[in-house]
């Protein structure tokens, strides 16, 4: 397990390095300057020479990818063309909002989709069950930003019950409001995820009710309740928990259009923004956050698999992985 580890530490570790590359290599091939956003309109050629030179712009591309590089390994972000603050506390305050943003809409999905699966499993031929399944494949096709401003048309703009969008200048120190806030962002992200999630949780178990374990486990006395919780959760948890690393990442990826949606100042407002002012910094550091809580997901997922599938487990202990 120790080698495993090691190995999958090493693997994230380049994957980092990686996108690193790319995402400052992307950033370059977009048109537009970032200079034009420091200077007015009509500036002399010398202006924007000047302002070139001030953010760096102007030195050979693997200097500016060095200094980057140099900059993440000394944790700093590096500084805002635009406002000249430093991006990583800037990054650090909209992850207060975007992570609970996430976490929550994730759990809710979770407890949307794990009994909801069950039954249009274990209830597939029921009128109920067929409904259930139809309605997962029906949310897989909802757009997310337009369940979005559904939600907000009926919960906030006619029965008023929560607000349209924003989030308190206070924060999290008027935790009512805040919470008030995100309800309808949640819920947004958590019905467009759990109905993915109720055909994953429903495969797996379709998979585990036509087993000759659980079969077999039937056949020496244990009842269905027994025999499910016994052998059959470990089993149809093995896939589903792969599919619920993925489905937390492209949440947290996601968030960029439910907080454009509802005008929150999470990570999503901040990278808009540096993308339309062509603010490398801001837009670099985000990008690199997120891809690095995405990379930390996958890992944290991988660990989750060994621990409850003892096949795996075994694998490593044989030296075979």
């Amino acid at each position: 397990m120790a080698r495993y580890l090691l190995r999958r530490f090493v693997f994230l570790l380049v994957s980092l390095a990686l996108a690193s590359v790319v995402l400052f290599a992307l950033l370059r091939l977009l048109p537009g300057d970032p200079a034009n956003a420091l200077t007015s309109v009509g500036a002399s050629p010398e202006q924007i020479a000047a302002a070139r030179h001030s953010i760096g712009s102007d030195q050979p591309l693997p200097e500016q990818f060095t200094h980057w590089l140099g900059q993440l390994v000394s944790g700093d972000l590096g500084t805002s063309f635009v406002s000249t603050l430093p991006v990583g506390p800037e990054v650090a305050s909209r992850l207060d909002l975007t992570i609970p943003l996430t976490l929550a809409a994730f759990v809710l999905a979770v407890l949307i989709a794990v009994p909801a699966g069950f039954v249009a499993a274990y209830k597939r031929h029921t009128w109920y069950g067929a409904l259930l399944s139809g309605v997962s494949q029906l949310g897989i096709a909802v757009p997310v930003f337009w369940l979005g401003m559904i939600l907000v048309a009926v919960f906030a703009l006619n029965a008023g019950w929560l607000p349209a969008g924003g989030f308190p200048p206070d924060g999290w120190a008027v935790p009512g409001e805040a919470v008030r806030s995100l309800v309808l962002p949640v819920v947004t992200i958590a019905l467009v995820m759990s109905a993915s999630l109720i055909r994953y949780v429903r495969s797996a178990t379709l998979d585990v009710l036509g087993s000759d374990y659980l079969r077999t486990a039937r056949a020496l006395g244990s009842s269905f309740g027994q025999a499910m919780w016994r052998h059959g959760l470990r089993n149809a948890s093995v896939p589903v928990v792969s599919v619920l690393g993925i489905e937390l990442a492209s949440t947290l990826l996601g968030a960029v259009v439910v907080e454009s949606v509802f005008a929150l100042p999470g990570l999503g407002s901040m990278l808009v923004t540096g993308i339309a002012q062509h603010d490398y910094p801001v837009v670099q550091g985000v990008l690199f956050v997120s891809t690095l809580a995405v990379l930390l997901i996958g890992f944290a997922a991988d660990l989750v698999q060994r621990v409850i599938d003892p096949r795996l487990r075994d694998r490593l202990s044989g030296g075979t992985r």
